[in-house]
Formats: C-alpha cells, structure tokens, sequence
C-alpha cells in the first residue's frame, strides 16, 4: 500500500496570499443585491446569515446600507455611479457662457459695422456727397 500524497490537497485549500498591486472597488448588479437579500430575508437558521455573507465574500454593512435603499424604494438608487454630484448651477454656467459668446461675436459685428460706416462716411466727404442722417426714414 502506498502512501497517499497530500500536499497536493493542501495546497488547494490555501488561498493565494499575492494582494494586486492596485485594489479596486467591488461593483455589485442590482439584481445580485435584491437576490442576496432575498435569500437572507427568507433564513430562520441562527448562524446561516454568516454563512451567506461568508460565501459571498459580504460584510454586513453592505446588507445595512442595501436594505435601507430598499426601505426608501430606491431600486434605482442600486445601480447610480459614485462620485462627486453634479452642480446644481452647471445649466447656469453654460448658459453664461454661451451668453457670454454670443455678446462678443456681437461685439466684434458692431464694430465691423461702424468702421464700415466710418469708410462710407469718409468716402462720401472726398467724393462730396453730402450724408443726410436727419431723412432716413
């Protein structure tokens, strides 16, 4: 009889112990959140919530924090991307600044206008047309 090898099964049971050179933020479906607290919901057991978490790998406080939007009714709120909020007055800015382009392409037509002008008039005193600026109607 030979003996069996069992450092190969060791081996498989112990987890790698490399950690990633950068961590990076665990993203959770909204259907896989509302399955998960269904199955904890449904358990009687002392002890198999634990359990559930332990398997997935779950803390509590995400159970906490999944079961209060839940509460609120915000399914929605399941899938929203973090990250800094978007300013309130961004529609206001925007608007400024397309305002704020449309006066100086304004401007710059104004001032084209009353140096055509000033040629016109210019040209009309050295031909000796006289301008009459009281008859335009």
């Amino acid at each position: 009889m030979e003996p069996k090898d069992t450092t190969s099964q060791t081996h498989a049971a112990i987890p790698d112990p490399e950690v990633p050179a950068k961590a990076s933020r665990r993203r959770f479906k909204a259907e896989y959140k509302l399955r998960i607290l269904e199955e904890l919901d449904g358990v009687v057991e002392p002890g198999e919530q634990g359990r559930i978490l332990r398997r997935e790998g779950l803390y509590l406080s995400h159970i906490t924090q999944w079961r209060q939007a839940r509460r609120k009714g915000a399914l929605l709120s399941f899938s929203q991307k973090r990250g800094p909020r978007p300013s309130p007055d961004t529609e206001l800015k925007m608007e400024k600044e397309r305002l704020e382009r449309e006066v100086a392409r304004l401007r710059e037509s104004l001032r084209r206008a009353e140096l055509i002008i000033e040629v016109q008039g210019k040209v009309a005193g050295l031909l000796g047309i006289p301008l009459d600026t009281e008859s335009t109607s």
